[in-house]
């Protein structure tokens, strides 16, 4: 404890951690000033990101930077299964969707292309696993597969189209999180081999870090106070989206995903900056593979049990198109194994390019 206590006192963006319990108070007594929880939750966020980020790094330091890539990566994705929980159990499954599809483009796009941007900034070129980076991306090629069918060959204006969605998406679920556990096998046992970091000298990749108990500890306490900070800031973004001029989509795809990213992001970002691409290559394309395949289908199978009626996988034909192209620029960018800081500039102009047009996207007629 002391040597968290120690980081908290060194770095003064952690001093941030006072707003967690100012969110608590003022979700207790004000609940319906969505506006304020709203940027209290953002402020809150912010902090825990930056520790949850330590934490894996020391953690990491231990493993090795695959290890720690995915045990970032589900960490960081129960934030948003909790905020997909929150809105399957009322029953707002577009908000689900958009929120699963924007955290697959987010991670894949933004968070990537930031990765490459920042690391690019500080070292001429930064060199990763190539194996790694190819297997995530063809992960989100069968992910992205499993997203169009459904979307392709449903008729869901008939009774018979809409069972025979539900059916073909329970099947697909239970498809989908069995090659995720087998991606896992072949990834950490039978080929773990293939998937060491690429040797760096940085000397800051060496720094102090916190002792491994201590890490796991911080990891576990910091995931559940992001989750619950989190289901303040869903029932309070579509208020408060209102109020800044946001439309649904904008808020479903970009909002909900960043913030529920937010702690992977410091994360990937950090690792980047100390020329650990691996890690940020890791948690960027395995959160993004670990959404797709294992979330998106327990959401799925979720439903039957605590949602209003079954959720299927078909998505508006927007969202298929944007994780399709976000895939395909992620594996065309990550194919080479080396990245330098454009490479991040043109995966944040896709996103930016969907980005404004979520929020230009006029709202459907009722």
């Amino acid at each position: 404890m002391g040597h968290l206590l120690k980081e908290i006192r060194h770095n003064k963006l952690l001093w941030l951690l006072a707003f967690v319990p100012v969110l608590f108070l003022a979700a207790r007594a004000r609940p319906d000033s969505h506006t304020t929880l709203f940027v209290l939750s953002v402020l809150a966020i912010v902090p825990l990101a930056a520790l949850l980020s330590h934490a894996t790094e020391s953690v990491a330091a231990k493993t090795g930077d695959a290890v720690g890539g995915l045990l970032n990566a589900t960490l960081g994705n129960l934030t948003e299964l909790v905020i997909a929980l929150t809105a399957l159990r009322a029953g707002q499954y577009a908000l689900v969707k958009a929120s699963i599809a924007g955290a697959i483009v987010t991670n894949t796009l933004f968070m990537l292309g930031a990765s490459f941007l920042l690391g690019g900034l500080k070292y001429r070129t930064q060199d990763y696993n190539r194996a790694g980076a190819r297997f995530q991306a063809a992960l989100l090629f069968l992910a992205t597969v499993a997203l169009f069918v459904p979307s392709a060959v449903a008729d869901v204006d008939s009774p018979a189209g809409a069972a025979f969605s539900q059916d073909l998406s329970l099947g697909l679920a239970v498809l989908l999180i069995a090659a995720y556990g087998l991606g896992l096998v072949f990834s950490l046992k039978t080929h773990r081999d293939f998937f060491g970091s690429a040797p760096n000298d940085d000397k800051e990749a060496h720094e102090e870090s916190l002792p491994i108990g201590v890490a796991l500890a911080t990891l576990a306490g910091v995931t559940v106070v992001v989750a619950l900070v989190s289901e303040i800031f869903v029932e309070s973004v579509q208020e408060a989206a209102v109020t800044f001029g946001m439309t649904p989509a904008f808020v479903g795809f970009i909002i909900v995903a960043l913030v529920g990213g937010a702690a992977e992001m410091a994360s990937a970002f950090s690792g980047a900056r100390k020329d650990r691409l691996d890690l940020s290559v890791g948690i960027a394309l395995g959160s993004a593979a670990q959404i797709a395949l294992f979330v998106a289908p327990v959401l799925v199978l979720l439903s039957y049990v605590l949602g209003p009626a079954p959720m299927d996988l078909q998505f508006w034909p927007g969202a298929v198109v944007m994780v399709f192209i976000a895939m395909l620029a992620a594996t065309l960018l990550t194919n080479t194994g080396r990245s330098a800081w454009f490479g991040g500039v043109l995966l944040l102009m896709v996103y930016a390019i969907f980005a404004m047009t979520l929020y230009l996207l006029p709202p459907l007629a009722p």
